[in-house]
C-alpha cells in the first residue's frame, strides 16, 4: 500500500491487522459467551413500538433469553422475562397471545399485574409467613422507544443506546409517524458477526453488488465514501449525491415512491441515504420517501436471521395501486446477494486452513467492529 497517500484524516488503516479467529465464528461456546455478555448487556431492537397491540402479550428472543413485551389496556408498554417466579415455567406459550390485567401463569396459575409485574395471587397454593410476595413478582426488562422502534435490555443497570452516527441523526424524519408497509425475513447460513462484516466494508460490492453498484457509483470503486479513497484530502469538495446522475431514491428505477418527507435539510436531500448502525442487532437506513430496518437476529453459531421492514408515510400507502413490495425489490436483491456472500464466506472459514482474516486498509469499520466485540465480551453479564 502506498502508505504516503493516505491522509491521517482518512478513515483507511494504516496497517492490516489481524481479524478475529475462527473460533469466533463456529465455536458455540464463543456463542454462548458472546449471548451471556454483547446481547445481554447491549440495547437489541424488537420491531416497531407501534406493532405491539394493545390487550396483547408478545414473545421476543433477546440473546438466549425469551422475553414477554405486553401492552396493557391502559395503552403501556412493560417487558418481562418469559419465566415465572415460582417455578420458572414460560408465561406466554405461543407468539403473541391476549392478555388483560393480569399475566397468568399456565402451570400452577400464579398471576402476576401486567402494567408492574407484581404478584397478584399464588392460586390454590398457601405461602407460609417466610415468603415475602414483594420480591416475586415477574422479572423485569428494561424498555426504550427510540424513533419509534422498540430497544430491549437485559441488564439490570444499562446504558444508553449505542449508535454510530448519534441518536439525531433521524431527527429530521418523521419517524414517529411512519407505518410499516413491507416484512420480509431472510434466514443465512452465516454467524452474526459476518453478516455485520460485510455490510462495513465495500470492497465486496464491485463482485458481489451490480445493480447498487450501478445506483451507487462509489460502490463500484470498492470504497464505501470519498475519504476511504487514496489521495483523498480533506478540502475536497464532496459529491453532490452518492446516487447516480437522475436518481434520488433505492428503488429499481431510483424514483421516489411517493411525496418527500418534509423537514429534510438540503444536504440530506441531495445525499440520497443514510446509515444509522447500532450494534448488535440493527441497522437503518433513511431515504427521501421511505425508512428501511434491518434486524440482525443470532440462529446459533453458524445461522443468522434477517427480520427487515419498510415504513412509509401514511400519505405514500394511500396511494392508489401503491405497491410497497415492488419498492422494497431492490434492497431484497442487495440484501441476498449479501447473505449468499456472507454464507459462502463462512462455508470457506470452516477450512481447518483458515485460522483468521487479515483485514485490508479499507476494512477498518470491520476492526473498529472486532474491538468492540472483544472488548465487550471482556465485560460478564
Amino acid at each position: 500500500m502506498a502508505s504516503q497517500d493516505r491522509h491521517p484524516l482518512s478513515p483507511r488503516l494504516d496497517h492490516c491487522p489481524e481479524g478475529l479467529p475462527r473460533a469466533a465464528y463456529m465455536d458455540q461456546g464463543w456463542y454462548d459467551r458472546e449471548m451471556a455478555t454483547i446481547f445481554a448487556r447491549q440495547w437489541v431492537m424488537a420491531g416497531r413500538a407501534s406493532d405491539f397491540a394493545t390487550g396483547m402479550m408478545r414473545r421476543v428472543t433477546v440473546g438466549a433469553a425469551q422475553v414477554i413485551v405486553v401492552r396493557d389496556g391502559d395503552d403501556q408498554l412493560a417487558a418481562w422475562h418469559n419465566s415465572c417466579p415460582h417455578r420458572g415455567s414460560e408465561l406466554c406459550r405461543t407468539a403473541e397471545e391476549p392478555v388483560g390485567k393480569l399475566i397468568r401463569c399456565p402451570y400452577h396459575a400464579f398471576a402476576f399485574a401486567a402494567s408492574d409485574g407484581r404478584l397478584v395471587s399464588t392460586a390454590h397454593a398457601v405461602p407460609t409467613d417466610d415468603f415475602d410476595r414483594s420480591a416475586h413478582g415477574l422479572r423485569p426488562v428494561a424498555h426504550q422507544v427510540w424513533n419509534g422502534f422498540l430497544f430491549l435490555n437485559l441488564a439490570a443497570d444499562p446504558g444508553d443506546i449505542w449508535s454510530d452516527v448519534g441518536l439525531n441523526t433521524l431527527d429530521n424524519w418523521p419517524m414517529d409517524s411512519l407505518v410499516m408497509g413491507h416484512h420480509w425475513e431472510h434466514d443465512i447460513g452465516c454467524n452474526w458477526k459476518g453478516f455485520w462484516e460485510n455490510y462495513s466494508e465495500c470492497l465486496h460490492c464491485p463482485g458481489v453488488h451490480p445493480e447498487l453498484c450501478d445506483l451507487v457509483p462509489i460502490y463500484g470503486k470498492g470504497i464505501m465514501a470519498p475519504s476511504e479513497a487514496l489521495g483523498w484530502m480533506p478540502d475536497a469538495a464532496p459529491p453532490v449525491s452518492n446516487l447516480r446522475d437522475g436518481a434520488v431514491t433505492w428503488s429499481m428505477d431510483g424514483k421516489a415512491c411517493g411525496p418527500v418527507f418534509k423537514g429534510l435539510s438540503e444536504a440530506e436531500l441531495k445525499v440520497g441515504f443514510g446509515f444509522a448502525t447500532l450494534w448488535p442487532s440493527t441497522y437503518i437506513v433513511a431515504h427521501l420517501d421511505y425508512v428501511r430496518a434491518t434486524r440482525i437476529v443470532p440462529m446459533g453459531p453458524e445461522k443468522t436471521r434477517l427480520v427487515a421492514e419498510w415504513y412509509f408515510s401514511p400519505e405514500t400507502l394511500a396511494q392508489p395501486a401503491f405497491d410497497a413490495a415492488e419498492v422494497a425489490a431492490f434492497a431484497k436483491i442487495v440484501i441476498t446477494q449479501d447473505g449468499d456472500a456472507a454464507a459462502t464466506n463462512h462455508r470457506g472459514m470452516r477450512s481447518p486452513a483458515f485460522k483468521a482474516a487479515r483485514l485490508m486498509p479499507e476494512e477498518y469499520e470491520i476492526h473498529r467492529f472486532h474491538q468492540w466485540v472483544l472488548a465487550e465480551m471482556e465485560q460478564l453479564a
